[in-house]
């Protein structure tokens, strides 16, 4: 098998505020190494975004090493042995290496080691279980390497056992694999997640929605999204799916077009209900009112002549116009590459929504009585400013306006 490759030159490594982290960690007699998703995401090309820690020293000895050297200290989950270092204005969480005692669920009682074997068989998949030294060394105990190479996901040690530890294990599975996986997934894993898929009930909503929301946007979250459904784990998330070959139609026009995947439109899809979904996947006011809107409105269509296409645009909106044609599309017959599509999803950046110009105001001056009545005659204005093709100024719709004299 392939030793893994230095790391030294990675910039993220190089950066001078990691370097004091790893600094004041050496100067407290301590070892520090990059743990997991810097490390697997280095070697399989992909950016870094969080750099974690881990270390031979315990909680209380990593605020003192960073109170010594003046770095910001913030206690952010000592339970679990985290402390966050701050250097330069960069956070780092440094965690110190610990091996699970007893678990429960997503929270367990930890002891605190200086066995970092001990600490990487802990940890869920063997491409999370690398560390990389201040040198640039990757320290491989579970094989993880072979495994970024061969881009499969396994479980560190029995899936069982991780999975009993934390449920969220079956979902990050499949997230894993539609983020970085190629070829079908491990069988044992994949064997272990639909035997325990019902432990995914026991899971609060935030973690799912989390981790669900991950995976539809993943690039190949299609393929993954039908597997889980086929083998009946997708059902325990989202009641009744369907919709699975649209849902492969827009990760393909999203690829095609450089569309950024869009978790909310794809969860859509796949969900007989979206909206029902509120509390189960904890949706924002935001996200329900995209929804609202891709239920109750018909979703425009290339056969719309341009003046047609303003008026369906001024009543929906930019976000609702978007998100109702990328809907639209994906669920159509017509090729990923069709102009008519493309230009009708491109019309909403072409044409700036005006705004009707007159206001309740307006009304009032002209001594209208404050009510109902001048909602009426606003929206009776509105409607003929539209049918104007928006082209009736101000001026115009005043003259429209049937004068009512005050008394």
């Amino acid at each position: 098998m392939k030793t893994p490759p230095s790391l030294a030159h990675e910039a993220w490594l190089i950066d001078p505020a990691l370097r004091r982290v790893f600094a004041a960690i050496a100067a407290a007699g301590g070892e520090a190494r990059v743990a997991g998703g810097a490390v697997r995401n280095s070697l399989l090309g992909e950016p870094v975004n969080d750099i974690d820690i881990a270390t031979t020293l315990t909680p209380d000895r990593i605020m003192a090493a960073g109170e010594k050297a003046r770095l910001g200290v913030h206690p952010t989950g000592l339970d679990h042995g985290t402390v966050t270092l701050v250097a330069a204005g960069k956070p780092f969480e440094v965690t110190s290496l610990r091996v699970d005692v007893e678990t429960f669920g997503r929270k367990a009682r930890v002891a605190f080691t200086d066995d970092w074997e001990a600490d990487a068989r802990r940890r869920d998949f063997t491409m999370n279980a690398l560390y990389c030294s201040g040198d640039g060394k990757i320290y491989d105990p579970t094989k993880g390497y072979r495994d970024i190479l061969r881009k499969r996901v396994k479980f560190v040690g029995s899936p069982a056992e991780r999975i009993e530890e934390d449920a969220l294990r079956i979902l990050r599975f499949f997230r894993f694999h539609a983020r970085y996986g190629e070829g079908g997934p491990d069988r044992t894993g994949l064997a272990a997640c639909i035997r325990h898929k019902s432990k995914l009930k026991t899971l609060s909503s935030e973690r799912i929605r989390q981790e669900l929301f991950k995976l539809l946007e993943a690039k190949r979250a299609s393929e993954t999204i039908k597997l889980m459904a086929l083998r009946n784990v997708l059902k325990v998330l989202v009641p009744h799916p369907r919709d699975l070959k649209s849902l492969s139609r827009m990760a393909k026009i999203d690829r095609a077009h450089g569309l950024k995947p869009d978790a909310l439109l794809r969860l859509s899809l796949i969900a007989r209900d979206a909206l029902s979904l509120r509390e189960r996947l904890r949706l924002t006011n935001a996200e329900m009112r995209r929804l609202e809107a891709i239920a109750g409105y018909a979703a425009p269509t290339p056969k719309l002549r341009e003046r047609e296409r303003r008026a369906v645009l001024y009543q929906l909106g930019a976000e609702a116009w978007r998100d109702l044609v990328r809907l639209a599309w994906a669920r159509s017959k017509d090729t990923v590459a069709s102009k008519s599509w493309s230009a009708l999803l491109g019309f909403v950046d072409q044409w700036p929504v005006p705004r009707f110009p007159l206001g309740g105001q307006d009304l009032l001056s002209l001594g209208f009585k404050a009510g109902p009545t001048i909602g009426r005659e606003l929206a009776r204005l509105e409607d003929w400013w539209i049918a104007s093709d928006f082209s009736a100024t101000k001026a115009d719709l005043l003259k429209k306006l049937d004068m009512e004299k005050p008394e």
